[in-house]
Order: C-alpha cells, then sequence, then structure tokens
C-alpha cells in the first residue's frame, strides 16, 4: 500500500507541475473593440493680466460717500488710461450698503427697536484687462494713489489660445497613437490589425479653463483719505498657463 501511495503521489506531482509550467492561452481579441483615453497638454507663459482695482467710502451722509467714490474713481481711471492707454478698462459692481449699530440684547423680553442706519458703505470696482504686463507694476502703483488693488490674474489672451490649439490637438493625438501601440502589444496583437473607429475629443468633459467670472465681493474695509504719496511698484510674476485636453479613442481590432 506504501509503495502504491507513493506512487499516486508522485504521479499528481508531476501533473500540478505540468499544469503549472503549461502556457497560459490568449483570449481571442478578433472583432474586440477597445476604448482608448488620451491626454495632451502645452504651456505657454502668459501674455494677459486682469487686475480689479476699487474704491470704497463710508459716511453717515450716503450722497457724500457716493459723491467721493465717483470722484476717485474718475480720477482712477484717468490715471490707468493715462499709464496704459492699450488697457481694456470696465467698470463694474457699484454698492451700496447700510451700516448698523451692533444689536443690543432686549430686557425683559421686550421688543428691540428697528435698528437704523449709522452709516453707508459705498463702493465701485474697476477691471483692467492689459496686455503690457512690463509696465503693470508702474500702472498699478499709480492707481494705488487713488484706488486699492483688489484682485490679480494672469492668463493668455484669447489669440495665444487660440494659436496653441493645433499644438494641444496633436500632443493629444500623439498620446493616443503611444497608448494604442501599447494596448495592441500587450494583447499580442499588430498595430495594423486595429482600426481606429471613433475619436471623441471631449469624450471625458469639458476641459476649458475657468475664466474669472462676475464682480468680486464688497470689501471690508473702512474708507482711507484721499493721499497723492507715491505708492511703491509691486511684483508680479505672470508665470505660465497650462492648456489641456482629453479625448477618448475608440479601437477595434481585425
Amino acid at each position: 500500500m506504501t509503495v502504491m501511495k507513493s506512487i499516486a503521489a508522485a504521479a499528481a506531482a508531476s501533473f500540478a507541475l505540468a499544469a503549472h509550467a503549461a502556457p497560459l492561452e490568449s483570449l481571442p481579441t478578433s472583432g474586440t473593440l477597445v476604448v482608448v483615453p488620451a491626454f495632451g497638454e502645452v504651456k505657454h507663459a502668459n501674455d494677459q493680466a486682469v487686475a480689479t482695482l476699487a474704491i470704497e467710502e463710508q459716511d453717515k451722509d450716503k450722497a457724500a460717500a457716493a459723491s467721493r467714490v465717483n470722484l476717485k474713481m474718475k480720477q482712477g481711471l484717468d490715471i490707468v488710461k493715462r499709464e496704459d492707454p492699450g488697457a481694456s478698462l470696465k467698470t463694474q459692481g457699484y454698492y451700496t450698503y447700510p451700516v448698523y449699530p451692533e444689536e443690543r440684547q432686549t430686557i425683559n423680553g421686550q421688543p428691540s427697536k428697528p435698528r437704523v442706519p449709522t452709516a453707508w458703505r459705498v463702493g465701485q470696482y474697476l477691471q483692467v484687462t492689459t496686455t503690457n504686463l512690463e509696465k503693470l507694476p508702474k500702472t498699478v502703483a499709480a492707481a494705488q494713489k487713488i484706488l486699492t488693488l483688489n484682485g490679480l490674474q494672469f492668463g493668455l489672451t484669447p489669440e495665444t489660445t487660440r494659436q496653441l490649439d493645433d499644438q494641444r490637438i496633436a500632443a493629444t493625438y500623439k498620446n493616443l497613437n503611444e497608448r494604442i501601440n501599447s494596448i495592441a502589444s500587450a494583447m499580442g496583437r499588430k498595430v495594423g490589425d486595429a482600426v481606429l473607429d471613433t475619436v471623441d475629443f471631449e469624450g471625458s468633459g469639458n476641459y476649458a479653463q475657468d475664466r474669472m467670472a462676475g464682480a468680486p465681493a464688497p470689501m471690508m474695509m473702512r474708507a482711507a483719505k484721499m493721499e497723492s504719496a507715491d505708492v511703491a511698484e509691486p511684483s508680479f510674476e505672470p508665470g505660465e498657463t497650462t492648456l489641456q485636453m482629453t479625448l477618448v479613442g475608440k479601437v477595434r481590432f481585425k
């Protein structure tokens, strides 16, 4: 019995080794449809800036506050136009808000009296779009004698973005071909056996960059007195923008 058991065990072991050493058979890929996502990007130095300048005044007299805002905004506009004649200017976000005193706690559950405004906050924004990045620090410093810098965003002009479209599409399509080659190799097929069925250049959703939208939130600050002192020029680094594109290709193997 011992000899028989040994023979049976040896036979089982040999069968197991043979099965383990046997190469795996690949699944048939004829007619297979493969969905291939691809990605591409291009980078370019920013050539446009959007600066948001602002003015706010506070006064017990609403008309007085509005008058000072109107005057200072006009002065700020004149400064920007003088420093950067090619800039595109847009006034926006004019607001008037009442300022109320702190609400006092009621005594013995008595209803509080209606609050009456003690002052008024009036303000306005100026959006400056320019391609003169070299002179931008000087322009902003000059405007800051009257206005405040509320925001700054660098980006690409529409013209530059359109010019980069060819490069972006080419880079994305190149990545698609590279991935198809890799997939064909992994499947044990030749690239010549693959037929590109569909190319969807927005298959993964929108790729457009969000741009600055809407007016900024009203500033929470106290108005400063008009000053004509020189302001030191700020330091800006425009940086670069990366434009991305995603596509999805459908490849069918013969």
